[in-house]
């Protein structure tokens, strides 16, 4: 997959990789129903407005204005409580490879519809100079 102006999901090659390994070959969640939609760049590559692996993140739900702050993670690392959200949540799928403006949607394991913001990225890896890890 290579970059064109129409995608609406960015992931590095690592963090695809990465995910494609825990899932044991699909893409989690809202990432497999948009696959046709998400380019790969190579890390040094990602803008810093995109929502990567282990990027911190604020988010703000329409619905009620709450603006709620969250890291997305590998799934080892997650604890939901403390704002960790792993990847594979329908949560963190649905954020992945988004811009900041963009809107991210899901459903709750009980189906509710459920959607965010993307407000704001306050630290991304790659932007830090991160590219491995």
């Amino acid at each position: 997959m290579h970059a064109n102006q129409e995608s609406l999901r960015l992931l590095t090659e690592l963090d695809f990789i990465r995910l494609k390994k825990l899932t044991g070959g699909d893409l989690p969640g809202e990432l497999s129903d948009s696959q046709g939609l998400v380019d790969l760049l190579p890390s040094r590559e990602i803008p810093p407005d995109v929502v990567t692996m282990n990027s911190q993140v604020e988010i703000v739900f329409p619905a009620t204005g709450l603006r709620q702050k969250m890291t997305l993670c590998y799934p080892a690392d997650a604890e939901p409580g403390l704002g960790r959200v792993s990847a594979l949540a329908p949560m963190g799928s649905a954020l992945l490879g988004l811009r900041v403006g963009a809107r991210a949607q899901w459903n709750m394991p009980g189906g509710e519809a459920q959607a965010a913001e993307v407000a704001a990225i306050l630290f991304q890896p790659e932007a830090a100079g991160h590219y491995t890890t």
